[in-house]
């Protein structure tokens, strides 16, 4: 066997380091799954958050029709129906647009704003009237059926995210 010496051998190369930059396809591709993650996150909790109120008012709607149909007083069924419609206008709509409306201007208010029918007219004319004047009468008669569902499709009919516009105004 010949010596080492004698072969002509070159010395071992080691092969280049391997560069950090640009990442191998599968990094691409989990950098972008976590992009669409987050993205799907994101729309998530702001679609949570927006339906949030919604949920919130139809679950004090139900509390209210449940202390009326315990207690059967009239008037608090009336004044609260009337509190929580307020509080959810305000929530939803320009605080300006909502907060000093009273009387036929504040039932003109929840019809033209109720995106479920505008032909219904029931606040101004039907059962959503007694609201104008029911907490000052001493003996009511309320459709009171006709005003909880009337309510309820009014909170159910509100849009998917508060408006920034005037309630008469395209958004």
């Amino acid at each position: 066997m010949p010596e080492a010496q004698q072969l002509a051998l070159r010395d071992i190369h080691l092969p280049e380091a391997v560069s950090w930059w640009p990442p191998a396809p599968g990094w691409w591709v989990l950098a972008g799954l976590v992009i669409v993650l987050l993205v799907v996150l994101w729309a998530l909790r702001a679609w949570r958050r927006r339906r949030r109120l919604r949920n919130d008012a139809i679950a004090e709607l139900a509390r209210i029709r449940d202390d009326y149909e315990r207690h059967e007083d009239g008037q608090r069924l009336v004044r609260e129906l009337s509190v929580l419609l307020r509080r959810i206008a305000i929530s939803y709509y320009p605080r300006s647009d909502v907060a000093a409306l009273t009387g036929d201007q504040w039932l003109r208010f929840l019809d033209e704003s109720n995106h479920f029918d505008n032909q219904a007219q029931g606040f101004l004319n039907g059962a959503g009237k007694v609201l104008n004047t029911g907490p000052y009468q001493a003996h009511l008669e309320i459709d009171t059926q006709g005003l909880i569902a009337l309510c309820c499709r009014w909170i159910e009919a509100l849009p998917a995210k508060p408006v920034t516009t005037g309630y008469g105004e395209s958004r």
